[in-house]
């Protein structure tokens, strides 16, 4: 039975571990996402400004009728961090997390899952983060 509750106990840190890639983003709030970009290929940016953000909507709006809203964002508190997966089949969920920081930079780790796979569904999906502003320069790390 001891062995039992400790093979157990091990299993349990051990699949725990594995889920803690890096240290949660404090302050990250998803504001937006959808499976439309029009961008085809991976790409992340840290978006600081107002015009940076109305660029973005304006090139994923361009088919839209209507166009999705532009989220309003304090820009002297918050940024916002902006990752468009590129060409997909099927589904994906995408994870942020702190994975070093430095006194210039914050190192971003970002993960995908796949929801589900659909041959015929080919999407360009986006994802559109707000957070804290800080003075550090982002630096997006793809993570397989």
């Amino acid at each position: 039975m001891k062995r039992f509750l400790f093979l157990t106990w091990v299993c349990l840190l051990s699949c725990n571990a594995q889920k803690n890639l890096g240290k949660e983003i404090e302050g990250l709030v998803l504001l937006e996402q959808d499976g439309y970009s029009g961008v085809e290929a991976f790409e992340t940016m840290e978006i600081r400004d107002t015009k940076s953000l109305n660029r973005f909507y304006s090139q994923i709006n361009k088919t839209r009728k209507p166009g999705l809203p532009v989220p309003m964002i304090d820009f002297s508190k918050e940024m916002v961090l902006l990752v468009c997966l590129g060409e997909q089949q099927g589904q994906q969920s995408v994870q942020l997390y702190k994975t070093k920081e430095t006194d210039a930079e914050i190192f971003v780790g970002v993960t995908l899952e796949a929801k589900g796979k659909d041959p015929l569904a080919t999407q360009t999906p986006f994802y559109l983060y707000k957070m804290p502003l800080t003075d550090k320069t982002i630096v997006f790390q793809l993570v397989d």
